[in-house]
């Protein structure tokens, strides 16, 4: 019987290849994994035949809609109207209410009047009364526009720099303005696999002759077109600079393409970046290159990747692979439709309406035209003219080139760009926002600036097994993510599955990357991107990487013995649990006598009759048997000296933090809290 794949399906029936999946799980019971899933023919006929009723329906019901519509329209143009007398009637009953106006540190006479609705003339005359010569450029501080909205019954409120900052990266999204947009590609994978030669092939082929020369060195990034639909493909250096900009809070990535030599398997820069890949949380696709090789082996490559807890689909996995060739562009089609629709799963939307924002890809120092950016605009719409404010730096964008090196004027969702006009050059994986104009990005930039300063004086927070609990007490369920590095495969296996045999329901342990070798840059790197711990078994960090953990205060822990490095781990782990308590009665002193003293309280004389009374104790009050009041002990005396403690038999006096109401016949129960360590996950 012939089978059809889902993807096909819904291409034929002009549906996306979600909603066909929901309609096989919900209306016919089809548990299909994704896409790339095969049904009956059959079952594919019968959907045939229900969408076709379905359409057959919807077409009877337009006729009746439409009359309801306009009945519905008319009735609304009544309650509009309706509304639009009562709404003059509230604005007239307002008129005479004070008005708030929100301002910065520093505000220029213009934008006050502005604020106002006063002529600027007007707000300078009041300034002058004040007695604050100002021209209408000219900025004021908060104190001296706040006398002068007092003059004109308004009432001015500081608006905090911060504030300002949260605004712009909480702006509301509307659900009506959400459009398509294209995905974004970063294709990874071990030297000589073919990524350069892949992207050169795709970049021949659905980009036009007279486009193509000089994308990669212009901008880094360059955008493809498949059926009308568009990719943005990054021309990275790599997984180093993909976890650079995932350090930096930069998740540009949607789709990773790894390449893998059919004739070469999995290598150490293959196994990082699918460690890479699983640690950002990125769907991926496994491009299986070189196929048109003698030695091409694609069977042993699936078995690699299964090794690495990477299953692809036909192995009942959810990993799409595609066999290609870059050399004689076999499959490489195929490859593009699969990114189409792994994009199409994601339901990848943007709204181009809003300001634009996005992230840079590089940057650098152009002699002749100053600071040159390349940027992905990620939402909104970017437009020569706009205020940007990229992490500590700022600008206005006086020029815009799209990645053809053609001047452009506007640049919507997952379009790559490069922009001039910036005051310095930023660092690649910086944030930028458009803000309303370049004085507000300059003084943004500035409180940044300042931030960071601040931040750099303070120690970095990087995870350690020494004070781990300290780190990571916030959450119900803790993650220790450790990167292992050791001399043999064999041991690094051994080290990952004692590991994650000690993840517990209270402390959850990960190995996100293990591989043979010393520690390099490139493991320190991750273990930033990942607040993870570097664990090396018989080998020893080079000069660089020893260099780069101190730079970012990422802990290095090297080991000879594997039962060290599991010990050490589990004491983490305890730590991380918070310790349980038990309470530890001292003694109790019963109340014979009270005394008010003026300015301290009152002050009571008791008998221990049980135990001892410790200073600084914890204290219950007890009245016939009921705890009227929980505290600490404020003093203890023995006549009229300070004492630690009092034992059974003895008189004190004493006084209770926050707790006058002492009465004859109460008894003073003294304990504390004990805390107990956890010895056992």
């Amino acid at each position: 019987m012939s089978k059809i794949r889902v993807y096909e399906l819904a291409k034929e029936l002009k549906i996306s290849s979600k909603e066909l999946i929901e309609l096989l799980m919900n209306e016919f019971s089809i548990d299909v994994k994704n896409h790339m899933s095969v049904i009956e023919e059959e079952d594919a006929d019968l959907i045939k035949e229900l969408l076709a009723e379905k359409e057959k329906e919807e077409k009877d019901k337009n006729i009746i809609d439409e009359y309801e519509e306009q009945i519905e329209e008319e009735v609304n143009k009544v309650k509009k109207k309706k509304k639009k007398k009562n709404e003059n009637k509230e604005e007239k009953t307002d008129e005479n209410a004070s008005e708030v106006i929100e301002i910065g540190e520093t505000i220029t006479v213009k934008e006050l009047a502005e604020k106002l609705g006063k002529p600027a003339a007007d707000v300078i005359r009041t300034l002058i009364f004040t007695g604050v010569m100002a021209a209408i450029n000219q900025e004021i501080d908060f104190e001296t526009a706040e006398k002068v909205c007092e003059k004109y019954e308004c009432i001015a409120v500081k608006k905090e720099e911060t504030e300002e900052l949260e605004e712009l990266e909480e702006e509301e999204v509307s659900e009506e303005n959400l459009v398509k947009r294209p995905p974004v590609i970063t294709v990874m994978g071990h030297v000589d696999h073919g990524k350069t030669s892949l992207l050169d092939y795709i970049r021949k082929a659905h980009v036009t002759s007279s486009e193509a020369g000089g994308i990669t060195q212009h901008i880094g990034a360059y955008t493809a077109s498949l059926n009308g639909e568009k990719i943005t493909f990054l021309d990275t250096p790599g997984h180093e600079a993909f976890t650079a900009m995932r350090a930096r809070g930069a998740q540009i990535t949607d789709i990773v393409i790894l390449v893998v030599a059919a004739d070469d398997g999995l290598m150490p820069q293959t196994k990082e970046a699918i460690s890479h890949c699983k640690a950002a949380n990125v769907p991926m696709i496994v491009a299986i290159n070189k196929i048109d090789r003698p030695g091409a082996n694609i069977d042993r490559v699936k078995q690699e990747l299964a090794e690495e807890e990477v299953l692809v689909e036909e192995w009942g996995g959810d990993t799409i692979a595609v066999p290609v060739s870059a050399k004689t562009g076999e499959n490489i089609d195929q490859l593009l439709e699969m990114l189409l629709l792994t994009a199409e799963m994601q339901e990848l939307k943007a709204d181009p309406k809003r300001k634009a924002k996005g992230t840079v890809i590089e940057a650098k120092l152009d002699k002749g035209r100053g600071p040159v950016a390349s940027l992905l605009v990620q939402n909104g719409t970017l437009n020569v003219g706009d205020s940007i404010l990229v992490g500590s730096t700022y600008g206005r964008i006086r020029a815009m080139f799209d990645d053809k090196g053609k001047k452009i004027k506007s640049a919507g969702p997952s379009i790559p760009v490069e922009v001039l006009g910036l005051s310095e050059v930023p660092e690649a994986g910086d944030r930028f926002t458009v803000v309303k104009d370049e004085k507000t990005a300059r003084s943004m930039a500035e409180a940044r600036k300042e931030k960071i300063k601040d931040e750099s004086f303070r120690a970095s927070t990087r995870v350690s097994l020494e004070d781990l609990y300290n780190q990571i007490k916030e959450g119900n369920v803790k993650e220790l993510d450790i990167i292992v590095k050791a001399d043999v495969q064999g041991s690094v296996q051994a080290i990952k599955q004692s590991l994650e045999k000690l993840s517990t329901e209270d402390v959850k342990v990960r190995v996100i990357h293990g591989a043979v070798g010393g520690i390099t840059e490139t493991d320190v790197s991750l273990a930033t991107a990942s607040n993870a711990l570097l664990i090396g078994f018989n080998v020893r960090p080079d000069t660089n990487a020893t260099a780069a953990a101190e730079r970012e205060k990422v802990e290095i822990k090297t080991y000879r013995v594997i039962y060290d490095a599991i010990e050490d781990v589990k004491s983490a782990m305890i730590g991380m649990l918070e310790p349980e308590y038990k309470e530890v009665v001292h003694g109790k002193a019963e109340v014979r006598a009270t005394y008010k003293i003026s300015n301290v309280g009152t002050i009571a004389g008791a008998y221990v009759i049980d135990g001892k009374i410790i200073r600084n104790s914890e204290v219950r009050v007890i009245r016939d048997g009921i705890v009227i009041f929980e505290s600490k002990l404020a003093s203890l005396k023995r006549y009229k000296d300070d004492v630690k403690e009092v034992g059974t038999n003895y008189e004190c006096g004493l006084s209770i933090e926050k707790f006058n109401d002492i009465k004859e016949g109460d008894i003073i129960e003294s304990f504390t809290m004990q805390a107990i360590e956890r010895k056992k996950l």
